[in-house]
């Protein structure tokens, strides 16, 4: 089959009843804009009828194929797979939910024509979100611009277009804990965006919850800075200034007024909370040395049950039959 001019990489989690009105809306769109195309579902361990429906679509459109997990890795370990799978000139990246309205793509094409190497959808608005979800998606935002190794175009997210030469770097980004939008930032190359408005979700409820995406939030933190690691150093400096003015303090009183009867409560409290303090700073330098016994475990990112057509073939010999093998 030959190599299509653009291909659509979309993840997907129990979203049967999505692919038929995603499908109806994302296919004119392409037919009208490329010569060739290909559309990858990544199928990350569904539990309903998803798979199924991939399958029927396929069988009337040979252009549409589907990657199919033998259990759910997350949705960042099926973008990385639909990189692998993927074989266009160009690669977009959306969910099947609708809220990525395929409509835009022919606009990131357009801007693709004109030179840029990434493209990536810029929501304009968080008014379905709730107020608490918009506040930490802001201060999630500012802690990375100032902490951060580079700079997130806030606003984007998945919704993008990547040149091959991108796709081909992506590629060679091996590691599992993965945050897809600071990998789009870290390799590079000249990007713009583009403004969309997100729109409602036509069936199901989002996969992701508060406490996912606070994960998920430590996660990009964690892997685009130190900084988790710097702060209980901070915070050792100024726990023991603190501890060294007490004792002066201590010492002058006694020297001048003689010693009080010592207090239980105060030094329980003390205890309690310098204990705490190191419990803390434990727990993040556990958060990373897991990362780091989950990379030498050197386990292959994903697992591939089935290939459905053949817009899901492998696009090279890096990827085999039964997985993704990590890089050496």
């Amino acid at each position: 089959m030959a190599s299509p001019k653009l291909s659509v990489i979309i993840p997907v989690h129990n979203e049967g009843a999505n692919i038929a009105p995603l499908c109806e809306r994302l296919l004119p769109v392409l037919d009208r804009i490329a010569s060739a195309w290909e559309v990858v579902f990544v199928d990350d361990g569904s539990q309903d009828d998803t798979l199924e429906r991939i399958r029927e679509i396929g069988r009337r459109e040979p252009r549409i194929g589907a990657v199919s997990f033998s259990r759910n890795f997350g949705k960042e370990i099926a973008i990385a797979a639909g990189l692998d799978h993927a074989r266009g000139d160009a690669v977009v990246i959306m969910d099947a939910d609708l809220q990525h309205p395929p409509e835009v793509i022919e606009t990131f094409v357009e801007r693709w024509r004109e030179g840029y190497l990434m493209v990536y959808g810029q929501r304009t608005d968080r008014t379905g979100e709730t107020r608490v979800k918009r506040g930490f998606a802001q201060l999630f935002y500012k802690l990375f611009a100032r902490f951060g190794e580079i700079p997130l175009p806030e606003g984007a997210g998945d919704f993008r277009l990547i040149d091959r030469k991108g796709v081909e770097v992506l590629r060679t980004l091996g590691e599992k804990a993965r945050f897809s939008k600071g990998l789009y930032a870290w390799i590079g190359f000249k990007a713009t965006g583009v403004p969309f408005v997100v729109e409602e979700r036509r069936f199901g409820t989002t996969k992701w919850s508060f406490r996912k995406l606070f994960r998920f939030a430590f996660d990009g933190m964690a892997a685009f800075s130190t900084v988790p690691l710097r702060i209980w150093t901070y915070i050792g400096f100024v726990v023991s200034f603190l501890a060294i003015a007490t004792a002066l303090f201590f010492l002058v009183r006694t020297l001048l007024f003689g010693t009080d009867l010592p207090g239980f409560p105060s030094l329980i409290v003390s205890i309690m909370f310098f204990s705490g303090i190191q419990l803390m700073s434990l727990g993040i330098v556990g958060e990373y040395v897991g990362r780091i016994f989950a990379e030498v475990k050197r386990r292959p990112l994903y697992v591939v049950a089935e290939r459905i057509g053949g817009a899901a073939e492998v696009s090279n010999d890096l990827v085999p039959d039964a997985s993704r093998m990590r890089r050496a």
